[in-house]
């Protein structure tokens, strides 16, 4: 199995970061992995699509590390590959983190992941779907139910209405972004420096504010989602709970939360069988969800993070289990290559 991992930049790629651990995994089990930066795709005259790859000198690796050191090296292979060559392309990129320097790289995955899942591989998660989510809007499309009330607006007197309606407590973020940045708590304490807040939110677009959950100052969980069910493996989730650093609101790992063994209650599990049709039809193959007490607060549909936290706390090998899966696609599409719906296909 040929495997296409799009990225941001080889450069900014980490060992820790769940791409790295899933194309150590995949050359461990005897695939072939492609880096794929977003900057390096091409349309050819002939219609094909194509990029400048990236991969390792050798075909095993003692670590992630040693893995990807080799990849960032002199002495990584790069060379144009046809992405009709790939059986997989896993968009890994992160469109947020381009949004400031480089904006337009931040379609570039989606847009060329849809016209590559034309000519052949399987493309996931798919790009129809990931088309939908490129801002936080996306998680209002689900149930309301499982989601915090939420205000959605440029319009600093309806957020401070809301915040009175809510009792003075609420939380701030840019509808664009991702990792806890530019992230606020609001109480009635901070009230006279929320016109400063909205500004600073508001300099990024449209500002959410949202309802303030109290179990969010124990942290919140990440749970992984893989074919629209919860990744479990001999009865263990894909887990991991994250605990808040200090007066620091965020459990962001980036911004300083600590990683602790987490098990979803029921609660977590009936928000998962609540979503799970809406990811099941925009074909989200493997998904993070960020959930406080009953209600979910985050849906991450681009490369989600932190598999290795989950593996270290259930001692559990989940990336062995995701390339697995994505093994019995490359077999089902070979088997029904001219129905395949690739959308359908990604779930399965």
């Amino acid at each position: 199995m040929r495997i296409g991992f799009v990225v941001n930049d080889i450069e900014t790629e980490a060992s820790g970061y769940t791409t790295t651990r899933l194309a150590h995994t995949a050359l461990t089990m005897g695939h072939e992995v492609w880096y794929i930066p977003v900057d390096a795709f091409a349309y050819d005259p002939d219609g094909g699509i194509s990029a400048r790859g990236i991969a390792p000198p050798k075909k095993k690796y003692p670590s992630g590390d040693v893995l990807l050191a080799d990849l960032q090296g002199d002495k990584a292979v790069r060379e144009r590959i046809s992405g009709g060559d790939l059986d997989v392309i896993l968009l890994r990129n992160d469109p947020a983190a381009d949004a400031s320097e480089r904006p337009w790289a931040q379609l570039a995955g989606v847009m060329f992941g849809r016209l590559a899942m034309q000519r052949g591989p399987i493309v996931l998660n798919n790009p129809d779907g990931l088309s939908k989510a490129l801002n936080k809007m996306y998680f209002q499309e689900f149930p309301e139910e499982v989601r915090p009330r939420t205000l959605i607006t440029r319009d600093p007197d309806e957020i401070k209405k809301f915040a009175k309606s809510e009792g003075g407590t609420i939380v701030l973020k840019p509808l664009q972004g991702s990792g806890g940045q530019s992230v606020f708590l609001v109480t009635p304490k901070e009230a006279p420096n929320l016109n400063q807040m909205i500004e600073a939110v508001s300099r990024d677009g449209y500002v959410i504010a949202q309802e303030y959950l109290p179990a969010a100052a124990q942290g919140d969980m990440r749970l992984f989602m893989m074919n629209g069910e919860p990744l479990m493996v001999d009865g263990k989730y894909a887990a991991f709970a994250r605990r808040r650093a200090g007066g620091d609101m965020r459990s962001n790992i980036h911004a300083g939360g600590k990683v602790a063994r987490a098990q979803p209650t029921d609660a977590a599990r009936r928000i998962a069988e609540v979503i799970r049709p809406k990811l099941v039809m925009d074909g989200m193959f493997l998904v993070g969800l960020d959930i406080v007490g009953d209600k979910l607060m985050e849906v991450n549909v681009f490369t989600p993070g932190g598999l290795g936290n989950a593996q270290e706390c259930e001692k559990v090998d989940f990336s062995r289990h995701v390339i697995e899966a994505l093994e019995r696609k490359v077999e089902y599409l070979a088997t029904y290559r001219r129905s395949s719906d690739h959308a359908i296909l990604a779930m399965l």
